[in-house]
């Protein structure tokens, strides 16, 4: 494995023992002299980056002279709020905090592999799937906490009234399975969209770098900026589909 410089110097440094406690659990990784792989050494270095971030906007908050940041971080979260009103309904705004937190890791991991030297981790399969698995947990448990286990278990069953009983028999039958399936299919498909999109994005920005270093390649590299916000606003704007859908209340 080719360690980036950022990778190297964690293993350098908690190397040893993040292979202990990995060894501990039972896990053996491949490189054992490098346990840190470049995806979760990209992944920490994003959470650096934002936690210093969130920190410098929350030290210069002011009601008379809002500053850049500041500006930057309200506009951030007004789209969202009204992304989440519009598809969730009036009570979006305790899902706020999760879809502007995910929306700018997302956002930032696929901006990363635009720096010399660093690398996207969204452009590896395991990182689209954690926030993929996150989602789909954190929707689930939103419904619950909404309807309850019976009322949300509804859901899963369809109408069952102003229909014949032989109907809801086979609704009962038929539309459980089908929803089941939908909903397990719901994490792979945030899964290959987030990850299809951003490694072919880097991998054609590596090729067209590697045969022709100036000029067209910076046209490819505008391209990555484009899909990363398109592809940061599609997994949000699901994540809002979903959590709309798990929240409602049956009637």
């Amino acid at each position: 494995m080719e360690q980036l410089a950022f990778t190297a110097l964690l293993n350098r440094l908690f190397g040893a023992p993040v292979l202990a406690l990995l060894l501990k659990l039972n896990i053996h990784p491949k490189y054992p002299a490098t346990p840190i792989t470049n995806p979760v050494a990209m992944q920490i270095l994003v959470a650096l980056l934002l936690t210093i971030f969130f920190i410098a906007v929350r030290s210069r908050l002011s009601v008379e002279g809002p500053g850049a940041l500041q500006h930057t971080m309200e506009g951030i979260t007004g789209f969202i709020e009204n992304l989440a009103q519009e598809i969730i309904g009036h009570h979006s705004e305790r899902f706020v905090p999760y879809l502007t937190v995910l929306g700018i890791f997302i956002l930032t991991c696929n901006l990363l592999g635009l720096v010399p030297g660093l690398e996207s981790p969204t452009a590896v399969v395991t990182v689209p799937l954690g926030c993929a698995l996150l989602t789909w947990f954190y929707y689930h448990y939103a419904g619950l906490r909404e309807n309850g286990v019976i009322g949300y278990l509804k859901h899963f069953i369809g109408p069952q009234e102003g229909i014949p009983w032989w109907a809801r028999i086979i609704v009962l039958i038929l539309l459980p399975p089908i929803e089941i399936f939908s909903h397990l299919a719901r994490v792979l498909s945030l899964t290959v969209r987030l990850f299809a999109n951003m490694f072919a994005g880097e991998m054609v920005t590596l090729v067209f770098f590697s045969l022709l270093p100036l000029g067209l390649p910076i046209v490819f590299e505008g391209l990555h900026v484009g899909v990363s916000f398109i592809q940061t606003y599609i997994f949000v704007l699901l994540a809002c589909v979903y959590l709309g859908e798990a929240t409602a209340h049956e009637h």
